[in-house]
């Protein structure tokens, strides 16, 4: 009780230097105005948390991402990897070891300095043999790492096992990849979910789970400072009354906006920004449990959803069919590759023959980035469509906490997920059904000759080769049918017109450094 009020004081605090501060100086700031502004972010849930090598989500991404820095960040409008905390880097002829020279006089909010030891230190948790089961990213960013060696105070080599053509990409992401706090990560025995220290432009002041999460201007960045004081990330689980919150004033900016309410936003005078989604939603059989392991009954399930219908009554042109896993915008992508048409006496007579009946549905209630109506809105969809053809369906949904619960013990039929590019490369989306972690890999499917493509393809230079190789994983899933695939989602989010700068990043990140009020 004594954190919640706390909590609400210093809101109170904030939104009076807000309103009644804000013509006073801070040298951190580009103009008096922006000193002590603070900036309101509505979002649907609590971070999974704030240590980068623990999460897989967006609303800890969009968190980490401004806190912490890595070695390498993206460009502002694409995933081209550009300098951060490393200012240059070579690499071997062989592809095998990369050398980064790093920034110096770089602080951690700590203050203590960040070097080549620190670097190890963030990378060594994390490669094969030391990462622990809950380390989600750990395999995507390091798996190819053999070792990491210190060559002075500010130079690192990275020594990987085989070529790894995205491993530049990967480490501009803010899952795993960014550089904590050696100090603070010892402290908290290696993991600062509660206690971030990073090197980014805010810093952490103070999590309430379920209300907010706040950050405050770090005023010895080593870069450009950020132009607001603060930014409060509220919790509003509730959709609509993200929206109503926008349009009362009580918060700034609204992400992953439902379709359904654009129009709402806009009588109101809010901004509406739309970017291009990097992202598919998909529907995952759990292809360790019978029938379900069986690729033709997951082709009939799949045949008995009016995929096209489904995306034009839900989502009213704010988003396109997925016939494949990989959005068109990624190098890899195949157009020729389609997913089981509809067809529902066809479904019906493959699942008599096999006697499937029932299917145990598990879904979220929350909005997500690459499926802004929720899970029930889609499971309930797809249960009129079975139902059609026979089927005893039964919805379990919850919360995205017990829901993320529920999708890691494996107990369900179908579960309802999808996934944001992370790095604009095929393997971002292609490896979730490689991997051999089940958190991320939740059909659990395990073909080794699509394992093998990915294996090769991750060697292979960009070019058409690498995207042959990519192309030839795809048919072996659109023929397997572990997901049912639904939607590219146009990615919408609303704010107030006073919000300066607003961005939202391909990767669907919000950064926050650049935008003012």
């Amino acid at each position: 009780m004594q954190k919640k009020l706390i909590s609400i004081l210093l809101i109170a605090a904030m939104m009076f230097c807000l309103v009644g501060c804000g013509g006073g100086g801070g040298n951190a700031a580009d103009s008096d105005s922006d000193a002590g502004a603070v900036l309101v972010f509505a979002t649907a849930s609590d971070p999974i948390g704030l240590d980068p090598a623990f999460v897989d989500d967006m609303e800890s991404s969009r968190v980490n991402g401004n806190i912490y820095e890595g070695l390498l960040k993206y460009s502002e409008d694409s995933t081209d990897p550009q300098p951060c905390l490393a200012e240059s880097w070579t690499v071997s002829e062989d592809g095998l070891s990369y050398t980064f020279a790093l920034k110096q006089g770089v602080k951690f909010h700590d203050g203590t300095d960040f070097n080549a030891e620190a670097v190890k230190v963030n990378f060594d948790r994390l490669l094969p043999g030391n990462a622990t089961e809950d380390m989600p990213y750990a395999e995507f960013v390091f798996g190819m790492v053999s070792n990491v060696e210190v060559v002075d105070e500010y130079t690192v080599k990275v020594n990987l096992t085989e070529v790894c053509t995205p491993f530049l990409n990967n480490l501009c992401m803010p899952m795993a990849a960014p550089i904590v706090s050696p100090a603070a990560l010892e402290a908290s025995g290696g993991n600062v979910t509660e206690n971030p220290v990073g090197t980014g432009p805010f810093k952490f002041v103070e999590w309430a789970k379920g209300e907010n999460v706040i950050i405050e201007r770090n005023d010895a960045y080593w870069g450009e400072p950020a132009k607001v004081q603060n930014v409060i990330y509220k919790i509003i689980p509730d959709t609509a009354a993200r929206v109503v919150a926008l349009t009362n004033g009580e918060v700034d900016i609204v992400a992953d906006v439902d379709i359904n309410l654009v129009g709402q936003i806009e009588e109101a005078g809010m901004n509406v920004y739309e970017v291009e989604g990097m992202n598919t939603s998909y529907m995952a059989y759990n292809t360790t449990r019978a029938p379900f392991d069986n690729p033709e009954v997951r082709q009939a399930l799949t045949m008995a959803i009016n995929v096209p219908e489904l995306v034009e009554n839900l989502y009213q042109g704010y988003a396109t069919v997925a016939d494949t896993i990989l959005p068109s915008s990624i190098p890899g992508y195949d157009e020729s590759i389609k997913q089981v048409e509809y067809n529902p006496e066809k479904a019906k007579e493959i699942l008599e023959k096999y006697n499937v009946t029932e299917v145990h549905m598990i879904t979220h209630t929350v909005a997500r980035a690459y499926n802004t109506l929720g899970g029930q809105v889609l499971a309930e969809a797809i249960q009129s469509y079975w139902s059609q053809v026979g089927l005893e369906v039964t919805i379990d949904a919850s919360d995205w906490g017990a829901y993320k619960q529920k999708m890691n013990s494996g107990d369900y039929d179908v579960c309802f997920w999808g996934w944001l590019g992370d790095n604009g490369d095929a393997d971002n989306f292609l490896a979730l059904l490689g991997s051999d972690d089940m958190t991320m890999n939740v059909a659990h499917y395990d073909n080794p000759e699509y394992k093998a493509l990915l294996a090769k393809a991750l060697t292979v230079p960009n070019g058409e080769e690498r995207n042959a190789l990519y192309s030839q994983a795809e048919k072996i899933v659109a023929e397997d049918c572990p997901w049912a695939k639904f939607t590219h989602l146009t990615v919408l989010s609303a704010y107030n017109p006073e919000v300066q700068n607003y961005k939202v990043h391909p990767t669907n990140n919000i950064f926050f450094v650049n935008m003012s009020k």
